[in-house]
């Protein structure tokens, strides 16, 4: 585990820091000793764990972060890629990272639901109608990082950063054993899902758990759950998703717009020289365009995969579903609202996906009317 820096101020970025003092200090007495002589440093270790299983794809998509940050520094950071379960679990790598346990991790907000809900709006919150890449824009142009730090600093009092990256598609409703196209079908299913969505399914007459991925199909299997979604079909056919249903439904308001969480140790981070914690966080906005290409090349042919090589029958969730899910949404709206945090938050939410979303939608033209133009017959028809 990392040293704590008794000496320095958190949130101080002129003090010196353990790592830069070290250093500082090797190449001083290198200096005297021979002046003439290049000193070769080690490069500075990022111990940083996921929140995915080792064969997830998502894993891979962390490990683009890593390799990004270790080539733009020239090694002189080297990160500790690893897995969910490596250190802790999957739900407990913000702890982790505020205690110094990891000086990074990679997961998603929605995970902290338990600790404060204010966090699940940070992804899987009411989307208003805007899409992943207009909630992330928010994020960094519209006030949301700062009141992620706000949340996560002040009223949680944790010693973290966090960054977001890679606009998520959305996600899918998920994996049933029979067709569900009612409200009426889903009613009394035991139902896998996190975040605020928890609060949302059961709302609608589901009965929620709320597990990590690497945990959902064997719970599949015991029948501790009949219905769940995880994210994307590449996740889904590597945990095995295909082997315990064989319905797939795509298209849900439930987690419509979510994006990856970067978190780091706050005393990490500022100990770093400028360059360095530049590279560190622009890295997160440089691995969010490659996942994203990354993500559309492997879930859309994995969604192939599925459909012609397992048996899966795709289909994309109703529209009665989906509006009640919409209804769903705007009661939990006011509840919600009690707590000043929140509405802060939604607020905010609000008036970015008003004006932003008004010009996406208009200056959009109908992506699906050119797809059945040049591709007929391929699309499911809508129910």
């Amino acid at each position: 585990m990392r040293e704590e820096n008794p000496n320095k101020e958190a949130g101080n970025k002129g003090s010196i820091g353990r790592r830069k003092f070290l250093t500082g200090a090797a190449v001083a007495g290198a200096a005297v000793a021979a002046p003439n002589v290049v000193v070769a440093q080690s490069p500075i270790v990022m111990k940083m764990q996921s929140s995915w299983p080792a064969s997830d794809i998502w894993q891979t998509m962390a490990g683009q972060y890593a390799d990004r940050v270790q080539k733009m520094s020239g090694g002189r950071i080297k990160i500790d890629l690893l897995p969910a379960g490596a250190v802790v679990g999957a739900f407990q790598v913000m702890d982790a990272v505020n205690d110094g346990v990891l000086d990074a991790a990679h997961s998603v907000c929605a995970y902290w639901y338990g600790k404060n809900k204010a966090a699940s709006l940070f992804g899987t919150g009411p989307v208003f109608g805007g899409n992943p890449t207009t909630m992330l824009s928010w994020f960094y142009q519209g006030g949301g990082r700062e009141l992620y730090r706000e949340l996560t600093q002040e009223k949680m009092g944790l010693k973290v950063v966090g960054l977001l990256g890679f606009p998520m598609p959305a996600q899918p409703f998920g994996w049933f054993k029979k067709e569900v196209n009612t409200v009426a079908d889903v009613k009394g299913f035991k139902y896998r899902t996190v975040g605020l969505a928890a609060d949302l399914f059961q709302s609608m007459g589901m009965s929620v758990a709320q597990l990590p991925g690497g945990e959902i199909v064997p719970a599949m299997e015991r029948g501790v759950i009949d219905a769940f979604e995880f994210n994307n079909p590449s996740s889904d056919i590597r945990f095995g998703s295909q082997d315990v249903a064989k319905n797939y439904y795509l298209g849900s308001y439930h987690q419509a717009s979510e994006a990856f969480e970067f978190l780091f140790n706050q005393d990490f981070l500022e100990d770093l020289p400028e360059d360095l914690r530049a590279i560190v966080e622009y890295g997160v906005e440089a691995v969010s365009t490659y996942n994203t290409a990354f993500a559309l090349d492997n879930y859309s042919a994995d969604l192939q995969k599925l459909q012609n090589e397992k048996g899966v029958k795709i289909h994309q969730t109703s529209s009665e579903i989906l509006q009640a899910q919409l209804d769903a949404w705007t009661a939990m709206i006011g509840p919600l609202e009690q707590d000043p945090f929140i509405k802060k938050v939604l607020d905010s939410q609000r008036a970015w996906v008003e004006r932003v979303t008004y010009y996406e939608i208009l200056n959009a033209p109908d992506y699906r009317l050119a797809y059945e133009h040049f591709f007929p017959g391929k699309l499911p028809a809508k129910v």
